[in-house]
């Protein structure tokens, strides 16, 4: 049989050594000495050969917004969504797909081909972004699979359009439902938006992603809501919560209750280390709380945890990549997971972990997988995660699209720019 790509000797995340053979956008074969004609074939032997990185939470409404109108002179989190709120009206719907395709390529050249984004639906402004991202995730398809999240930035109930704009949003074809209960005018509103958003998801056979207790209040308790109604609706393994930093400062004996029950519902966890440890514990002196979720406890609960990028260079975030290893690489060191186990689990938790959360077919390195793949200069999982290894290779849908080089990446996407420096 002939192959369009044969990839030799390359080390799989789990340590094996295999070739991978790839004919029409598939995986068509992999295991040990595939011997076949190929259109290319590329020596990988050394080299770790893994699915693509996943980013299960982001805002590419908002990325490379850096500076405009202003910066976030206190970094917290409240300044920056009154920054987004002056923001909003200012920018063009041709704005924001130009940046958000611009970020795009920075992923493609990292190997970062899924990407889970919120998009603002709080107003008519927001719906520009929401236009944009549509357009873009259907300009990206090829390469990058993009899914969106109905998100009222400034509340479902206290930004009076939000409602109708986030039923707007869905029935324009964005994909997950999406809330901020900790930001309603009332824990009561919260807890009730939380109740209606998920109704909303059930009727409509959808995902749920809520930004949930992204706050330094203990008693901000939303999750708890949130596992409750997954359970009544039977949501069961469609449901994420995202950030979930009050439970940082819960006390011990409240979270022995609460992860159980996260862990019964089956609804999984979306810290963003990157982001979290940035903008909470501001209004702490010391001790300073390192202000991200629970993570090693959770998955000693079996829930299912994926690291997110959240923002780059936008209101919240001055800095950023589109590397998801360097968000494994700060969320080991301030989950304190460093044994070699807990080290490969954070590797996972920008893989495997994250693409089962967003729900993502025919993912991975077996024989009739999508052909979406990254090679990168290292030996194992751990290794990549400790040197935040080049990409030498990134492979969607069966075609090399971005090689290595010395300083740069060389990137063939839809003919746009031969190189992406990361830089804007």
């Amino acid at each position: 049989m002939s192959f369009d790509l044969l990839l030799k000797g390359g080390t799989l995340p789990d340590g094996s050594v295999a070739d991978i053979a790839i004919k029409d956008g598939r995986i068509a074969a992999a295991g040990k000495s595939i011997a076949s004609d190929a259109a290319e074939t590329l020596d990988i032997s050394g080299n770790l050969v893994s699915p693509p990185f996943v980013d299960p939470h982001f805002h590419m409404d908002a990325t490379l917004s850096y500076g405009n109108p202003r910066i976030n002179a206190s970094g917290t989190l409240l300044e920056g969504i009154s920054l987004w709120g002056e923001l909003k009206p200012l920018q063009s719907e041709e704005e924001i797909e130009r940046r958000a395709l611009a970020y795009c390529d920075w992923a493609a050249a990292m190997g970062l081909l899924a990407i889970r984004s919120h998009v603002d639906t709080s107003d008519e402004d927001g719906l520009k972004g929401v236009r944009a991202l549509l357009s873009v995730r259907d300009k990206v398809k090829d390469y990058i699979t993009l899914q969106l999240v109905a998100f009222p930035q400034d509340g479902f109930y206290r930004s009076p359009a939000a409602r109708d704009c986030t039923l707007k949003a869905l029935d324009m074809g964005v994909d997950v439902v999406g809330g901020i209960p900790h930001f309603e005018r009332t824990m009561a509103d919260g807890r009730r938006s939380v109740s209606e958003l998920c109704e909303i998801a059930a009727e409509r056979g959808l995902m749920v992603d809520m930004h949930c207790d992204e706050t330094d209040d203990p008693m901000s308790r939303h999750i708890e809501q949130l596992a409750y109604e997954t359970q009544r609706l039977g949501l069961h393994g469609r449901v994420a919560g995202s950030h979930l930093t009050s439970m940082h400062s819960m006390d011990n004996y409240y979270v022995s209750k609460l992860l159980p029950l996260m862990a019964e519902a089956q609804v999984a966890a979306i810290p963003n280390p990157l982001i979290n440890i940035t903008l909470q514990g501001r209004h702490d002196t010391y001790p300073k709380r390192r202000g991200m979720t629970r993570v090693p406890e959770m998955l000693a609960h079996g829930i299912r945890v994926g690291f997110g990028q959240d923002c780059v260079l936008d209101p919240w975030y001055s800095l950023g990549t589109a590397d998801m290893l360097d968000v494994a690489f700060m969320g080991l060191h301030v989950g304190q997971m460093t044994s070699p186990s807990d080290m490969q689990r954070c590797y996972a938790m920008v893989t495997s972990q994250s693409a089962a959360i967003m729900g993502l077919e025919d993912y991975g390195l077996e024989k009739g997988c999508k052909a979406d793949l990254v090679v990168l200069d290292a030996g194992n999982t751990i290794e990549a995660v400790r040197l935040r290894a080049p990409r030498l290779f990134v492979v969607a849908g069966g075609k090399v699209i971005a090689r290595h080089q010395a300083d740069e990446t060389a990137l063939s996407v839809e003919g746009r720019p031969a190189s992406v420096k990361r830089r804007v």
